[in-house]
Parts: structure tokens; C-alpha cells; sequence
């Protein structure tokens, strides 16, 4: 009897044809399972041996390959699992959103670095440095010399965004320092914006140090008042930034702004205060005077680092100790990469090591007191009795935020080809911002002082101290001592 072959086309109606595919897979997969490895005769005929010391042992068999259908099922399961995980992902952080100290983070952060800041009396017309009342860490306490706010403090020209994060402010104070701070919102009247334009004009003219051009970038505030410019600015961060801008554009000095405080600042006496110079003294014993670190090198190279020119009336002994400790070195490296500044008289201190003669390093050209120009000279001390490095190789190693005191200790050596720079360009501060308060809400910050070098004819003001070996500041110790090292060798 003839076998009749059946297959899908015999069948009529829909149902029968889905049944004969349901059977046919289910007899596919049947026969697939089947052959699998796990069923192979030779795993089924495996079983333990026995070792000669009637010690159980087993046989290994050599297994096979995976078979290309498992692998390719296999890879599309990994692929369909990895992109349902992803989309849980997606779905779970749309439902809980970033916590709050990452969203806020950068309003924050600018609002408390743009808390208000005293307004400060110039340093004395004796060519010293004004020393404050500590405020905050060490680190601003070893930048004392000049009263400079950092370059945070200057108005955003963009005044919209600055009004946003003033009307958090009391806010963010709240949470910064525990206390609530509640900002004055007063619109600027016409009496108020008067005020302000005759402040900023008497103070141009009486102190900026360039007094011709003082008188200009007067005039022509006084010019903007006359046309009306100022009439439509009713918000006080606007017409400081407004103000910032205009003087910045004929004096290109980014020292020379105008600064808003939503909140009240009160007059304060000028000078320090006891409390305060009792701060900054315990500051400097705590920290050694910022000698931070002196050590000598192989090849009896003398390393100092030292992260601020402090007040010589207290911290000279130790500046004497320190360096006379370096006096028997063949050279010495002075890392200046984290210095704040600080007093010129300490600056020509240290300085005096190098020299056996008394040598002139600067002027500083002062209009502190507003009446009378001075210009005070700066000048090594004689030779100083059992010092012995004034002919020995100096080197000095700079960074982007050498500042100030720091960068008149490295221009003048370089100046005076007495010292070899290595590093970074300097910060290029030169000129000393001093806050002077115009009324309870503007202060104007005017430099009233000025380095002049006596072989360049300037100073160092924006573009900085640039180095005569330029490295990346963490490279320049290597550097220094490679450069020491050939030299010496050649000697």
C-alpha cells in the first residue's frame, strides 16, 4: 500500500493550515532537542574510574564547540535584554529627577562668591602694604598685600543673569552660612544714579595711576550723564556693570569697576584692627611665615618654596634662617608657583641675597592720599655680612597664579638678568584695586598705585611675568634642575 505524502496545500480551510504548521514546528524542535550535545552517547557512557589507590577519579571528555544556532539565539537574547535595561533606565531617570545640589550648583556658587565685600583704605604712603583683617582661610590671609579681591569679584557685564541670582540671594546665604541675609531691593533713582557718576568722577581724578588718563574716563562718564545714557537704568547691578564697561573700554585696565552690594555695607574705620592684626600675626607663626618647604637637591641644588612675601617686621628671623640655610648650595630654586605677593620691603629682602651690592629693583608711583604723586624707589640692602649666594645660579618657577608680590620679586629679577624664569606666564595683577565707597550700595575700585621698572620703563600689568623657559607649572621643577644641572656641569 502506497504511503500518501501530506502536506499544507491538502488542506482547505484556515484552521486545518495553522494546525499543520503548529505540528510541524513542534516535530522541528523535537528533532533539534535531540541532537543536542548533552544528549551524545559518549557523555551518557561516562562513569568514574577507579584509581590504583581505590581513590575516586572521573574521565574528562573533550566537549565540542557550540553549535552556530546557539550562538546567534544567544547573541540576540544579549541584545534584547541590554536595550529593555537601557530603556529602564531612560524611563526611571525622567521619573526622578537630578537632586537639588546639582541642579543649583552653579546659581549657588555664584551667588556666594558674590557676596559683598568690604570696602578697604589704601596701604600707606610709605611704599608698605595695608595688612586686614583676616577674613577666610589662610590662603587669603597670605594674599594681605594688597586688599585685592580676586578676579570673581568684577561685574558680569551680562546684568540680567546677575539680578537672577541676587533675587536668590538671601536664600542661598541661608544656606551657605546659617544666617539670613536679606538683600535691600531699592530701585536707582535719579539721586542715586547721581551720586554714583560723582563719585566714580571725583575718585578717577583724585587717585587712578595714570592721572591723564583718570581725567579722561571722567570726562566722558560726565558726557554719557549729559546725553542721558544713564536715565533708563533702574537696576544697580546694570548700571555697575554699565559703568564697569565704559571705564574699561578707554582704560583697558580690568582693575578699574564698579561693584553693586544688594546688601547694605556700612563705613567702616580705616586700617586694621587689633583683633585682626593679632589673626594675621597667630596666621603667620601657625604657617611659618609661608617658608613652606627647604630642602637640598642631589647635586647640591637649593630648593625654597615659599608662598608669600610676608610682613618683615614679624617674619624676617625666619626669611634670614632660611635662606642663610641654603648658603652653601651651588644653586637655588625659588618655587614661587603658589605665591600670593605680599610686602615689598620683604620682596627686597630676600631679594638682597643675590646681590653684594645694593641694586635697585623698582619704583612704585603712589596716589593713595589723593593730594600729592609720590613715587618711592626700591632697592636692595648692602651686601649682608657670611652670605654666599649672590654669584651662585638663581632660578624661579612661576605658575598662572603667581600674583602680585611674587610676580615684582620674578620681573625684577629678570629685568636685572639675575634669575632664570621657569613655567607659566604670571597672573599679570600689577595694579592694586583699592574699594573705595561711594555710598551704602556702590563702591568704585580704583588702582592708586603702580610699579615702574627702571630698565623696562613698565611693569608687568596684563600680560604678566612671562618665563624664559616656558614648561607646564608641574613640570618646572624637573626643569629648573635639568637646566641648574648643565650648568653647573659646565662651571
Amino acid at each position: 500500500m502506497s504511503e500518501k505524502i501530506y502536506n499544507s496545500r491538502d488542506e482547505k480551510r484556515a484552521s486545518g493550515k495553522l494546525r499543520f504548521w503548529r505540528d510541524l514546528l513542534a516535530d522541528l524542535v523535537d528533532s533539534r532537542l535531540r541532537e543536542h550535545p548533552f544528549a551524545e552517547p559518549a557523555l551518557i557512557g561516562a562513569y568514574p574510574l577507579k584509581h590504583p589507590d581505590d581513590l575516586p577519579m572521573f574521565q574528562c571528555l573533550e566537549s565540542e564547540p557550540p553549535r552556530p544556532g546557539t550562538l546567534i539565539s544567544g547573541a540576540i537574547l544579549s541584545l534584547a535584554t541590554f536595550g529593555a535595561i537601557s530603556i529602564l533606565i531612560v524611563q526611571g531617570s525622567k521619573i526622578h529627577p537630578a537632586p537639588f545640589w546639582n541642579s543649583h550648583s552653579r546659581d549657588s556658587r555664584s551667588s556666594f562668591s558674590s557676596s559683598s565685600r568690604s570696602s578697604s583704605r589704601p596701604p600707606s604712603g610709605n611704599g608698605e602694604e595695608t595688612i586686614m583683617a583676616s577674613r577666610g582661610p589662610v590662603k587669603d590671609i597670605a594674599s594681605l598685600d594688597t586688599g585685592q579681591d580676586d578676579a570673581a569679584s568684577v561685574p558680569s557685564t551680562n546684568a540680567p543673569a546677575q539680578a537672577a541670582v541676587t533675587a536668590d540671594k538671601a536664600q542661598t546665604d541661608k544656606a551657605h552660612t546659617g544666617h539670613l541675609i536679606l538683600a535691600e531691593v531699592v530701585p536707582l533713582d535719579a539721586a542715586e544714579r547721581k551720586r554714583v557718576i560723582d563719585g566714580a568722577v571725583l575718585n578717577l581724578k583724585r587717585y587712578y595711576d595714570y592721572p591723564e588718563l583718570g581725567v579722561t574716563i571722567a570726562q566722558s562718564v560726565l558726557t554719557h550723564e549729559q546725553r542721558g545714557d544713564y536715565d533708563a537704568v533702574t537696576d544697580g547691578q546694570s548700571f555697575a556693570a554699565l559703568l564697569t564697561g565704559q571705564m574699561q573700554e578707554l582704560s583697558h585696565d580690568r582693575n578699574l569697576t564698579m561693584v553693586y552690594h544688594p546688601v547694605k555695607v556700612e563705613d567702616r574705620p580705616p586700617g586694621p584692627t587689633p583683633d585682626g592684626l593679632a589673626r594675621y600675626r597667630q596666621a603667620l607663626q601657625e604657617n611659618n611665615c609661608f617658608f613652606r618647604k627647604i630642602e637640598i637637591l642631589p647635586h647640591n641644588i637649593g630648593y625654597l618654596k615659599l608662598d608669600s612675601f610676608p610682613d618683615p617686621s614679624i617674619c624676617q628671623p625666619t626669611a634670614a634662617a632660611a635662606m642663610h640655610s641654603l648658603n652653601h648650595t651651588d644653586a637655588i630654586i625659588f618655587d614661587l608657583r603658589d605665591n600670593t605677593g605680599g610686602f615689598p620691603k620683604m620682596v627686597a629682602f630676600v631679594a638682597s641675597y643675590l646681590f653684594n651690592r645694593p641694586t635697585h629693583l623698582n619704583d612704585i608711583y603712589n596716589r593713595d592720599d589723593g593730594t600729592d604723586d609720590t613715587t618711592v624707589e626700591s632697592w636692595t640692602l648692602p651686601a649682608i655680612p657670611g652670605n654666599y649666594l649672590a654669584n651662585k645660579p638663581a632660578y624661579i618657577l612661576t605658575s598662572n597664579t603667581t600674583f602680585s608680590g611674587a610676580e615684582e620679586f620674578t620681573y625684577d629679577l629678570k629685568m636685572l638678568k639675575r634669575a632664570t624664569i621657569v613655567g607659566e606666564s604670571t597672573s599679570g595683577r600689577g595694579h592694586v584695586p583699592i574699594g573705595r565707597r561711594i555710598d551704602d550700595h556702590f563702591e568704585i575700585r580704583v588702582p592708586d598705585r603702580r610699579p615702574i621698572n627702571p630698565i623696562s620703563k613698565t611693569d608687568w600689568d596684563g600680560p604678566g611675568v612671562v618665563p624664559d623657559v616656558k614648561v607646564n607649572a608641574a613640570n618646572a621643577l624637573q626643569a629648573a634642575v635639568h637646566l641648574a644641572m648643565r650648568r653647573l656641569k659646565k662651571k
